[in-house]
């Protein structure tokens, strides 16, 4: 039997865990589950700012898996937020330690080449890392947008997102338009330099975000989505196509270094 792609996951960091309230690693089985269906083998990336160690990690496996959870440190993409938006951005338990780790495996992930799915947090993430920056509040920063941050129906469409015509999502869903969940209250501003816009909601905040067409050949798969698909696998269709559409392209990649030895 062949061995399924390793899909290595990001988890987040609690500041009390289970066992004599260590600061520990937590990671919604959610994923784990989406990469299962898909056909992956998931491995929880090692929380450390090790760069040698994380470049170790992306290298075994065949792909990366960015997840969600609390909000990005807004000094790393340079916004100077006035006290009323800043104290709605959540104070992270570990002192910044997992923004610094996934730094690492994004510069790791497009220096080895590797497919890249990053969702909500995650996406925005990658944004911030080639320079992008983040809208930190919606409910403040955007006039008349959408109640984006719907935590309650975590398991639901709650709104639709356009697709942009020949786009990856638009190929792996095969709608023009697709419905969502919303967990979120940040989103990304301004997109950086390497990315354009795929999926938008109708108050304009980005849904989707891949790799620009004359770049994207620089890597075998990266789709970033603002929703939560990994919520949405139950239902079938195109949230688990995103999974298993991501798994293939790690087995593919597998299938090329393993060629090129």
């Amino acid at each position: 039997m062949k061995r399924p792609p390793l899909i290595l996951i990001s988890p987040s960091l609690e500041l009390r865990g289970v066992e004599f309230n260590d600061l520990s690693v937590s990671l919604s089985l959610r994923y784990v589950q989406a990469v299962l269906a898909a056909g992956g083998l998931p491995l929880i990336a090692p929380a450390t700012t090790d760069r040698a160690v994380l470049a170790e990690s992306v290298r075994r496996t065949d792909g990366v898996l960015l997840t969600g959870g609390d909000d990005i440190n807004p000094d790393l993409y340079g916004e100077k937020l006035p006290p009323a938006i800043r104290k709605t951005v959540s104070q992270t338990p570990d002192k910044g330690q997992r923004d610094a780790t996934e730094l690492i495996l994004i510069a790791e992930i497009f220096r080895q080449r590797k497919p890249l799915l990053a969702i909500c947090r995650g996406h925005q993430l990658l944004n911030v890392a080639f320079g992008g920056t983040l809208v930190a509040d919606i409910q403040q920063q955007v006039p008349g947008a959408l109640n984006h941050r719907c935590p309650d129906r975590a398991f639901e469409l709650v709104h639709e997102a356009a697709l942009q015509p020949g786009s990856l999502i638009a190929k792996i869903s095969g709608k023009r338009s697709l419905g969502v969940n919303s967990t979120h209250h940040q989103a990304i501003a301004r997109p950086a330099e390497p990315f354009v816009v795929t999926a938008r909601s109708r108050d304009g905040l980005v849904e989707a975000m891949e790799l620009r067409p004359d770049m994207a050949a620089r890597m075998p798969f990266l789709l970033g989505v603002q929703f939560h698909p990994e919520r949405l696998v139950q239902k079938g269709g195109c949230f688990l196509a995103i999974f298993r559409t991501f798994v293939a392209a790690c087995k593919k990649t597998r299938l090329k270094q393993n060629e090129g030895l």
